[in-house]
């Protein structure tokens, strides 16, 4: 996707996020009911597999010293927001990978909402000393220990949910005393804005079933609207598209056989259990964060239903295709998803894209 397309609907975002309640209808623009978060467990990690996989945090590329030429990607967190503990008193703690500190401001941030007056408070983040592991990513700048500066324990199970809310792609209740988490690195797959689908994934169109290498602008694909229901809608752009590049991707399988390949950041529609389903309100989380037992939202027998993830593993695939259709999501694979990456929420994913569905109706009448 052209990068000032992408900056033009993220300015967008800011300037009419605030009038997101007043979209068309549930799907997209409804004030829905602030979702409950549940924090984590003792020893309980999202995602639910070993942090050096390629859906987790990747593997370790190798200890970082002062001197490695590769220090000077580290930079300096020096947030009010944050404390550091710094025991070491020569600022290493403060030292991390850019987008390790980007998914920490963000998490001080929440910390504060969560419990005002309370700060994040950093125990550990770039190791100097070689104090963990060899394949520690504290030893590259891309792992922080982390605790409330209460030391209230009881909090520190919610403080690794607002952790995984941030962003970080591995989330560790690992310790009584603190919350690990990580990031992929930052030539990661994983770690580019922007999300996709394979090039052997399938949608349905008026004229049949196409690969989505095969897809093509002007195209009618069957999208779930803001009612639940099932339709066709015009695909109106690529986001992006690039039959040669090489991706990481999660896929996904439900118990059916249903299964949806799509890139960790993507956003697909997901509920904890049956109870909470509403085809009329669906609720978006990036591919990354659904879990074995979750359930995700399949098209059968000309109607959508629920089923339970029974299968998640991380695939390499040749090719990335991200279709935008004019209601903002697409049934791939059978699975419903939504066309967007980079933002949490579907609503206001949806409406910064709306100039460039006002565009598209734009030159369609004077065509």
């Amino acid at each position: 996707m052209p990068s000032s397309l992408v900056w033009a609907a993220l300015v967008c975002a800011v300037i009419f996020g605030g009038a997101s309640a007043c979209g068309p209808g549930k799907f997209f623009g409804s004030r829905r009911t602030p979702r409950k978060l549940t924090p984590l467990v003792y020893k309980e990690h999202i995602p639910n597999t070993e942090e050096f996989s390629l859906a987790a945090s990747e593997p370790p590329e190798g200890r970082l010293t002062r001197n490695d030429p590769k220090f000077k990607d580290l930079v300096p967190n020096y947030s009010k927001d944050i404390i550091f503990r710094d025991e070491e008193g020569t600022g290493s703690d403060r030292l991390m990978s850019n987008r390790c500190k980007e998914k920490l401001d963000t998490l001080a941030i929440s910390v504060m909402n969560m419990y005002p007056g309370v700060k994040l408070r950093v125990t550990e983040a770039w190791d100097e000393e070689g104090l963990h592991a060899p394949q520690s990513l504290h030893n590259e700048g891309r792992a922080v220990d982390v605790t409330t500066s209460d030391r209230d324990r009881s909090k520190y199970g919610m403080l690794a949910r607002l952790a995984v809310e941030a962003g970080f792609d591995f989330v560790y209740y690992e310790s009584r005393a603190h919350i690990h988490c990580s990031v992929k690195p930052e030539s990661a797959d994983g770690a580019r804005l922007g999300g996709c689908f394979s090039a052997g994934s399938s949608v349905q169109t008026e004229t049949g079933r196409k690969r989505m290498s095969e897809l093509r602008i002007g195209d009618k694909v069957l999208v779930a609207t803001p009612q639940g229901d099932l339709e066709y809608s015009e695909v109106i752009l690529f986001l992006d598209r690039d039959p040669t590049d090489n991706r990481t991707y999660i896929a996904i399988e439900t118990e059916s056989g249903a299964r949806v390949i799509l890139t960790p950041g993507h956003l697909i529609f997901t509920e904890p259990d049956q109870r909470t389903a509403d085809a009329t309100d669906l609720h978006a989380t990036y591919a990354k964060n659904v879990q074995i037992g979750h359930y995700v939202y399949v098209v059968s027998r000309g109607k959508l239903t629920l089923e339970r993830v029974r299968n998640i593993s991380a695939e390499s695939e040749v090719g990335v295709y991200a279709p935008l259709t004019r209601h903002g999501t697409v049934v791939v694979n059978d699975v419903v998803a939504s066309c967007y990456a980079m933002m949490y929420e579907q609503s206001l994913a949806h409406l910064a894209f709306l100039p460039v569905r006002l565009l598209h109706n734009f030159k369609n009448c004077t065509s």
